[in-house]
């Protein structure tokens, strides 16, 4: 019989059980994703989650309720990033999801080229409402890419003892898959950032054209589709089910067109989703 963990190891699991909580509390699709990943990688990616949530949670949402000006938000922001770097370099923090995340990021090689484009990201929402081409896709880069590259970081780098750069068509996979994930976004969100945020995150207050936006959208899924399969075999399975998550909520809003309301995926459709990922299929076209 195994002792029971003391010191840091204890830490360590406490850390990894409060950031593992955040997916499961904020997001049913990822939370479900997540559970198909092996477990080499689930917890990592579980970590690298809750950092991004609770960014963004200081950037609107709770912070925003709680009464938190505008320059509160930032400093505390700037804060998270500082103490985010900081754990990194010496592996401890107290904040629970910040240490969670830096053992993450030690293991597998994450750095400040990745969280620094995403916290500037972060501060673009406290002071831009409304964005062109060139803003929109320095956003998303920072908000999503960035993320997704994180977690390939995790795949491919999670259990082993030096870190390696993945190979360039993983990264771009990556990349373009959170592109996709993050422009599905703003159209499912179209009403509330417009009504409530006062934000257009994709010019469609001026003229841009939602129908160009879900072709760019099944672009960004088959191009990340092609790449699943050369991905970890413990790891496609799960991006498998998030990739048909969102290939099946922009075939929603293709139906139903953006501003008719949040679509979302049923919970019998995403059990049989990814029942199919698990059994190994092909990620699904974007297109019916």
């Amino acid at each position: 019989m195994s002792a029971a963990p003391t010191g840091l190891r204890l830490y360590d699991e406490a850390a990894c059980r409060a950031a593992c909580s955040i997916i499961d509390a904020y997001s049913t699709s990822f939370s479900l994703a997540t559970r198909l990943l092996g477990p080499r990688a689930r917890h990592h990616v579980r970590h690298v989650y809750a950092l991004v949530r609770i960014a963004d949670e200081i950037v609107d949402g709770p912070a925003d309720e709680a009464g938190v000006t505008l320059e509160e938000r930032r400093r505390i922001l700037d804060a998270l990033e500082q103490e985010t770097t900081d754990a990194v370099a010496r592996g401890f923090s107290a904040n629970l999801v910040v240490h969670a995340y830096a053992r993450t990021a030690r293991e597998c090689g994450i750095g400040d080229d990745l969280t620094a484009p995403f916290f500037q990201a972060m501060r673009t929402d406290l002071t831009t409402s409304q964005h062109d081409a060139d803003s929109h896709d320095a956003y998303v880069y920072g908000s999503a890419e960035v993320v997704g590259l994180m977690c390939l970081a995790v795949f491919v780098n999670a259990g082993t003892t030096a870190p390696a750069r993945p190979a360039p068509h993983l990264t771009a996979g990556a990349q373009s898959l959170g592109r996709a994930f993050q422009d599905v976004n703003f159209l499912r969100d179209l009403a509330d950032d417009s009504e409530r945020l006062g934000r257009d995150y994709l010019a469609i207050g001026h003229g841009a054209d939602p129908a160009t936006v879900l072709d760019r959208i099944d672009a960004d899924l088959a191009r990340a589709a092609a790449v699943i399969p050369e991905l970890p075999a413990d790891c496609r399975r799960a991006v498998t089910v998030a990739h048909d998550l969102f290939a099946t909520l922009g075939r929603q809003l293709r139906e139903s067109g953006p501003g008719a309301g949040r679509v979302s995926v049923p919970a019998s459709r995403k059990a049989a989703l990814a029942a199919r990922a698990w059994l190994g299929a092909a990620p699904l076209g974007t297109r019916a």
